[in-house]
């Protein structure tokens, strides 16, 4: 595992609730590509089910890291394209059953007007900071 640092009330910022102002670390940069809900066949899981959807998308970005030799627990920054903010309760549901809620990474949440594909509902990327070999 990295060593992070999790600053989650830098001085003269609000504290943050569901994320972490800033995380910084030393190692390996890994940047995972926004993952959908598609299981290893290519075939959609969950739709119209946001919490289905998010499940799907968290454990593809759980392969996508191990791939890299990384863990959840080296992720320093996660972006969130869903395409209504409704989708945020199942996303971080999802998002706390993969990571320590007590350390969470940076965090963007954007709500955008559509993804590649209609039945989407979200996207998510990840970025990680992994130990030197």
């Amino acid at each position: 595992m990295s060593r992070l640092t999790h600053i989650s009330a830098p001085e003269g910022v609000a504290p943050a609730t569901a994320y972490t102002h800033v995380v910084m670390g030393t190692g390996r940069f890994v940047a995972v590509s926004g993952q959908l809900a598609l299981d290893e066949d290519g075939e959609l899981v969950g739709e119209g089910d946001a919490a289905a959807q998010a499940r799907q998308v968290f454990e593809n970005l759980r392969r996508c890291l191990a791939s890299a030799g990384a863990t959840f627990d080296d992720v320093v920054k996660l972006t969130y394209f869903v395409t209504d903010m409704a989708h945020m309760p199942a996303v971080r549901a999802a998002r706390d059953a993969f990571l320590d809620p007590s350390r969470l990474p940076a965090a963007s949440a954007v709500q955008v007007v559509s993804l590649v594909r209609p039945e989407f509902l979200m996207e998510i990327e990840a970025f990680a900071v992994v130990a030197e070999r």
